[in-house]
């Protein structure tokens, strides 16, 4: 029973909580404080707080360790289902219309409309980073960065996650702040 209990108090929030992580933060303190009362509202803050110093959603964070807390590993992964159970549900029944209507003139209507958007938000997402950079790095810097890192993705094809540790390397050995 308290797995079921665990996913429902994450499941929940994540069908009624519009917006996210942070919009159903106070649901799920609402089902973990209130209605289970297996935290109090001292002890769900600290989870917040740890949650939020880490990187990645959120609520999938919060599912986990909520759900260790009262479950153990198999609380976990309940927890963490029913955070991200609402989103996988959506996302299915969504795929499944598109599938069913792929070769639909609307469809690819749609497909192609979104993507030239898609790659404005992706280029000024890319020009914001490489403005930052240039602002804390400076502009020599910069360049050999980026110019390094696309001889490395794209000349020698190492993978993303390699180069990415690379400069990290490069950050912590020159000391670059």
């Amino acid at each position: 029973m308290i797995y079921w209990q665990i996913f429902l108090a994450f499941f929940i929030p994540g069908i009624v909580g519009y917006g996210g992580g942070p919009a159903s933060i106070p649901l799920v303190e609402k089902e973990v404080v209130d209605r289970y009362g297996w935290m109090d509202t001292q002890e769900f803050s600290e989870v917040l707080a740890l949650g939020n110093s880490l990187p990645g959603p959120i609520a999938t964070k919060m599912a986990g360790y909520i759900g260790y807390a009262e479950g153990g590993a198999l609380g976990a992964i309940a927890g963490l289902f029913g955070a991200v159970a609402p989103s996988l549900i959506l996302m299915i029944a969504l795929m499944a219309v598109l599938f069913k209507y792929k070769d639909s003139r609307e469809v690819k209507n749609i497909s192609k409309v979104v993507k030239p958007v898609i790659a404005v938000l992706i280029g000024v997402m890319t020009l914001d980073f490489i403005l930052t950079s240039e602002a804390s790095l400076g502009g020599l810097q910069t360049a050999i960065l980026m110019v390094a890192s696309y001889l490395m993705l794209e000349k020698w094809k190492l993978h993303p996650a390699l180069v990415i540790g690379l400069a990290l390397l490069y950050g912590a050995l020159t000391g670059i702040s």
